[in-house]
Formats: C-alpha cells, sequence, structure tokens
C-alpha cells in the first residue's frame, strides 16, 4: 500500500502543465456592464451614463437658508420620505423626521424642510 502510495505522489508530481501563449491570449473581452445588467441596476447605469450622478437622491444634500418662505427642498418620488439633520457641525446625532407632500416641517434646530415631487427613475 505504501508502495502504491509513493507511486501516485510522484507521477502526480511529475506531471506537466502546459499552457500555449495563443491560448491565455485570447481576443475576446468582457462585455459593457450596461448590456449585462437589468431592472434598477441597469436604470441606475443608464442614468449615470446620462450624466445624473445621483439618481435615488441618496447623497447628502448641504442645508440652505431654511426659512419658512424658502426651506430646503427635498427630492422624493413618493408622499412621504424620512429625512435626518445634522444641527450643528460638531453633533454625534441625528434628528430624524418625517416629511409629507404639502406639509413643510421645521427642526429642532430651526431649519425648515419641504418635500418636493421627482419623477422616479
Amino acid at each position: 500500500m505504501a508502495s502504491l502510495c509513493g507511486r501516485i505522489v510522484v507521477s502526480t508530481a511529475r506531471r506537466n502543465v502546459i499552457y500555449s501563449s495563443s491560448r491565455l491570449a485570447s481576443k475576446t473581452t468582457m462585455g459593457d456592464p450596461v448590456e449585462h445588467a437589468t431592472g434598477l441596476e441597469k436604470r441606475e447605469l443608464l442614468a449615470k451614463v446620462a450624466g445624473t450622478e445621483n439618481p435615488f437622491d441618496l447623497k447628502v444634500l448641504k442645508r440652505g437658508v431654511g426659512t419658512k418662505a424658502t426651506p430646503n427642498e427635498i427630492p422624493s418620488a413618493f408622499e412621504a420620505r424620512l429625512v435626518g439633520c445634522i444641527c450643528e457641525e460638531d453633533a454625534t446625532s441625528v434628528n430624524w423626521m418625517w416629511l409629507h407632500k404639502g406639509q413643510p416641517r421645521r427642526c429642532e434646530c430651526g431649519h425648515w424642510f419641504s418635500l418636493v415631487h421627482k419623477a422616479p427613475l
């Protein structure tokens, strides 16, 4: 049994694997990701190709003046959206509030926010 195991080990160790350079350097490449994507991923890629960097409005928006006359506009394709306000620059917590369409809302820090309709992607 020991001699059989030894022969198997020696024979597998002696096997040479040869790759031809033409086989490794094939001329096929991966297709464009837009061609392979489907659903929301494809819509996101097409929006980025069209120049929209933030298609789902998920990036942080800087607060503006935020008065009752000119509130900070938050885009949404729905009737309500959860919004977080960092009231102070060095704050370690976020003040969360629900915004509803047509009802401007004031944060605890005094800034006003309103929901603005945006067409869905």
